[in-house]
């Protein structure tokens, strides 16, 4: 169990209660001390005397990503479980994931079903997220909304730790570093799947990592969104029409221009737009989109409306024109 920890007090004890209940005895919890100013280090002593699974590295303050890598280091087990310091296990989950990984040695990512706590501080957006989180179990699922946003919780993982390491640990590019390593591993053709069971009871507050750090804004998911679309879906590719030239589709066709993307056309069912021109491309009616896909050669489609419902909508007038998703489109919002 790899666990970075920065100032967590107040949840640490609850937190460690529940994976020394699992139902798996043999584990260790590499607990990374990033620093904290409160009293983790003296927590994380105390636990640790009276049961020597726990092993407390205290680093100075050098950052989550850091900290995650020097964790890695540390790790002696082959499969390594993430938990973040404010959040409950099941007493079940290392044992299931483990016997997952161990009877699929293909699958490189096992993670699980998720929910939220405290009641009283869970937001409307968060849980709408984990709705979405939940209902992709498959490796299929997973690549098929793999742009779409971050498509596993970070703190219900378990991975191949020699794997991890050869693929780069974790990496800083300025966004969300779990983001980044589900991207990576799609890249790579490594299959991520989740069991049908809720294992982690995840935690939302105000001080979240998600809602302080730059790194997990809008913006930063987008570049990282336009630089592995570049390195996968759009390489060589000679034509990308993005489907929505509203907030979202104006913000991704910046950063997919920049990233080297041949942004061509965009398509909107707004008959205010459709004429207009954005970065310099025409705004053509989504219906015109049989017609354009034939002036090119290898065209890709990028469906980037963000609005509740659209997708569906999207795919199935995609799937109506006998498009196929992940070949001839890919769901980006």
């Amino acid at each position: 169990m790899l666990m970075p920890i920065y100032n967590a007090a107040e949840t640490l004890p609850e937190t460690i209660d529940s994976l020394l209940k699992q139902s798996m005895p043999d584990f260790e919890i590499v607990a990374i001390n990033d620093g904290s100013t409160d009293d983790t280090a003296a927590i994380l002593q105390a636990r640790a005397e009276e049961d020597n699974r726990i092993r407390p590295i205290n680093l100075p303050h050098v950052g989550l990503i850091e900290a995650l890598n020097h964790g890695l280091g540390v790790c002696r087990g082959e499969l390594v479980a993430r938990m973040d310091a404010d959040d409950l296990a099941h007493p079940r989950r290392l044992e299931l994931q483990t016997e997952k990984m161990r009877t699929c040695p293909r699958l490189s990512v096992i993670s699980c079903l998720v929910d939220t706590f405290p009641a009283e501080t869970v937001t409307e957006g968060f849980n709408r997220y984990v709705e979405w989180l939940n209902a992709l179990t498959t490796p299929a699922e997973i690549r098929r909304e793999i742009f779409i946003e971050s498509p596993l919780p970070h703190p219900s993982v378990m991975l191949r730790r020699t794997e991890l390491v050869n693929m780069g640990g974790y990496e800083d590019h300025g966004w969300a570093e779990d983001y980044d390593l589900w991207l990576r591993y799609n890249q790579a053709g490594r299959p991520m799947a989740k069991l049908q069971q809720t294992l982690l009871h995840w935690r939302d507050h105000p001080e979240r990592s998600t809602r302080t750090d730059s790194r997990y804004s809008v913006e930063n998911f987008l570049r990282a969104k336009a630089h592995y679309l570049v390195r996968g879906p759009i390489t060589d590719r000679n034509a990308i029409i993005i489907w929505g030239a509203g907030q979202m589709g104006r913000r991704i066709s910046k950063h997919l221009i920049r990233a080297g993307a041949p942004v061509l056309a965009f398509l909107d069912i707004d008959e205010g737009k459709i004429g207009r021109t954005l970065r310099g491309h025409t705004i053509h009616s989504v219906d015109e989109l049989p017609h354009l896909w034939k002036q090119h050669t290898n065209p890709l489609v990028l469906a980037a409306v963000g609005s509740r419902g659209a997708r569906k909508l999207i795919r199935a007038r995609m799937q109506s024109w006998g498009f196929t998703e992940m070949e001839d489109f890919w769901c980006v919002a």
